[in-house]
C-alpha cells in the first residue's frame, strides 16, 4: 500500500491550551501582495465588467468572495498566481486541487499545443484518448475507463451505472461530502448547517440548494462519516434498496478528514455482502495522494472510481473507471453514457501528458517531502503559540482545524469537526496569510493542495508567513 511509504506519524493534532489575550489585458508589473501600484485597482475595473456579464461576476459560486474582494487572476506559473494588479500569491488552492504539477506546466502545455494542430472534436474515438486510457489503467489497475468532462459528470454517470447494475435506486452518501453539482448528490454537504441534519441516529437529508426536486430526497440516505454502527444498521435494514455507497476516501470538502482505520475496508465488506456497488469518489484524491490514488494508498479496491482534477493538471477532463463487470454495464442502446466533448483531444492529451510526467519524474516523492515539512512546521508553530488544532490528510492534500478549546475527542465526521472549529481565529490567520502573499482557501473545509513546482524556498516562505499571521491573530 502506498501509504506505507509515508512517515508513520504526521503531526495530526495538538491539545495545547488557547493563547490569551477598456482595460489592460495583462497584469501590471509585479507588486508584493497587499500593495497596489495603482490608485484605482485594475481588479475593480475588471470585476465591474465581470459583474455586468456574469451572475455575481463569476462562473462558479465558490469563486465569489464579495463585490469588493473577489479576485481576478491574470496568469499563473509554477506554484504562483498573479492578479490583474500584479500581486503575486503562493497558491495552495491550485484551482481546488487540479494543478498537481504546477500552473502552465510546459510538458503538458506543449503536448496540448502540438496535438491541437490536428483538430479537437471528431465524434469518433481518437488516438489520444486511447493512450490516456491505457495510462490510467497502468497507474491505477482498473480494468476499463470512460472519459467525462468533470468530476460532477463522473459521479452522475457512476450512479447511473450502479443503478443499472443492481436494479435498485437508493444510494448512501456521507454528511459533509461533496460529489459535484448535480441534483442527486447535493444533499447534506458541508454547506448544510449541522443543526439542520437531525439526530445522528436518524439523519435528515438536507438539500444544499434551492431548485432540487423534493422527490429526490427519497433516493438518498445520508449518514455520518466513519460511523460503523450506523452504516451497518442501515445496510442491514435497507440493503435490498441500496444501489451504491458513494464515498470520498478522504473528505475533500472537510479539511481532508481521514477515514478511521478499517472504514473503507468495512464499506467494501458490506458492499460484497449485500450486492451494493462501492463507488470511490477520487475526484480530489485521484493521481494526487499516490499514483494509483486512494485505492493504492489505502489498499482497498472499489467497483467504480470517479476521477477529475489532478488527472489533467487543470485541463477540463474527468473519467469513470473500475472493474470490468461493472463498467461493462454501459451498453449502447441499453445503459447510457456519452457526451459531445468526452475524450476530446485537448482533454485526452492533457491527461496523457500529466500522467506521463507522474510516471517518469519523482512527482509524488517531491510533493510528499515538501508537504511533510510544511505540515510539521505548521504544527510546531501552532503548538508554540498555544493554539489548539488538528492537522488531517496527506502531505499532498491536508487540512488545518483551528480549535475553540482543548479537546481529546477525535474529529471523525462533519458534525464533530464543525463543533470543534474556531472560525473566527482561522479567519484572522487566513487574513494574515493573504496579506503576506500566501493563498490557501479562506474556508477551512477546503484542503491545502501542493504541486510538484513548489520549492523548499516556497515552504520556508510559507512557514515564515504562517508564524507571523498566527502572532498577529492571537
Amino acid at each position: 500500500m502506498f501509504k506505507e511509504e509515508y512517515p508513520n506519524e504526521l503531526p495530526m493534532e495538538s491539545l495545547a491550551k488557547p493563547a490569551m489575550g477598456s482595460l489592460a489585458t495583462s497584469p501590471v508589473a509585479m507588486a508584493p501582495a497587499g500593495e497596489s501600484p495603482l490608485a484605482i485597482r485594475q481588479r475593480d475595473r475588471w470585476f465591474a465588467r465581470a459583474r455586468a456579464a456574469m451572475p455575481w461576476g463569476v462562473s462558479s459560486n465558490f469563486r465569489y468572495w464579495g463585490d469588493d474582494e473577489t479576485m481576478i487572476i491574470a496568469r499563473g506559473k509554477g506554484a504562483y498566481i498573479w492578479d490583474v494588479d500584479g500581486k503575486r500569491y503562493l497558491d495552495y488552492r491550485l484551482g481546488f486541487g487540479p494543478v498537481i504539477l504546477g500552473h502552465a506546466y510546459e510538458a503538458v502545455n506543449q503536448a496540448v499545443r502540438e496535438a491541437l494542430d490536428d483538430g479537437n472534436t471528431f465524434a469518433f474515438t481518437n488516438v489520444y484518448e486511447i493512450r490516456a486510457a491505457e495510462r490510467i489503467r497502468r497507474l491505477t489497475g482498473v480494468d476499463k475507463v470512460r472519459f467525462t468532462n468533470s468530476g460532477s459528470e463522473s459521479t452522475m454517470h457512476a450512479l447511473r451505472i450502479a443503478r443499472a447494475y443492481t436494479n435498485r435506486e437508493r444510494f448512501i452518501k456521507f454528511e459533509g461530502a461533496y460529489h459535484g453539482s448535480h441534483d442527486h448528490v447535493m444533499w447534506s454537504t458541508s454547506d448544510s448547517p449541522v443543526e439542520t441534519l437531525g439526530s445522528r441516529r436518524s439523519p435528515i437529508p438536507v438539500a444544499a440548494t434551492s431548485g432540487i426536486p423534493a422527490d429526490l430526497r427519497k433516493l438518498v440516505i445520508t449518514l455520518p462519516f466513519n460511523d460503523f454502527d450506523m452504516l451497518a444498521r442501515t445496510v442491514r435494514d435497507r440493503g435490498h434498496e441500496i444501489a451504491a455507497i458513494l464515498v470520498e476516501p478522504i473528505m475533500g470538502n472537510l479539511g481532508a478528514l481521514m477515514p478511521a482505520p478499517g472504514w473503507l475496508e468495512f464499506i467494501r465488506q458490506l458492499c460484497d455482502e449485500h450486492g451494493i456497488v462501492m463507488i470511490m469518489d477520487e475526484v480530489k484524491t485521484g493521481f494526487r495522494i499516490a499514483p494509483g490514488g486512494a485505492q493504492q494508498f489505502f489498499g482497498v479496491r472499489a467497483d467504480l472510481v470517479t476521477y477529475a482534477k489532478a488527472i489533467g493538471n487543470g485541463f477540463p477532463v474527468g473519467a469513470i473507471a473500475g472493474k470490468e463487470e461493472f463498467m461493462m454495464t454501459i451498453e449502447p442502446g441499453a445503459v447510457s453514457h456519452g457526451g459531445t466533448y468526452c475524450g476530446n483531444v485537448l482533454a485526452a492529451v492533457a491527461c496523457d501528458a500529466t500522467l506521463r510526467v507522474m510516471e517518469e519524474e519523482p512527482v509524488f516523492e517531491t510533493i510528499n517531502a515538501r508537504g511533510t515539512r510544511l505540515m510539521a512546521g505548521i504544527h510546531q508553530i501552532l503548538d508554540r503559540y498555544g493554539v489548539p488544532h488538528r492537522l488531517s490528510g496527506t502531505p499532498a492534500m491536508f487540512g488545518i482545524f483551528i480549535g475553540k478549546k482543548d479537546s481529546a475527542a477525535p474529529l471523525l465526521d462533519y458534525r464533530s469537526a464543525s463543533r470543534y472549529v474556531d472560525d473566527a481565529l482561522w479567519a484572522a490567520i487566513w487574513q494574515g496569510l493573504y496579506a503576506r502573499g500566501i493563498l490557501p482557501d479562506p474556508d477551512y473545509e477546503e484542503p491545502w493542495f501542493l504541486c510538484y513546482a513548489l520549492s523548499e524556498a516556497d515552504v520556508d516562505q510559507t512557514l515564515e508567513a504562517f508564524e507571523d499571521a498566527v502572532k498577529a491573530a492571537i
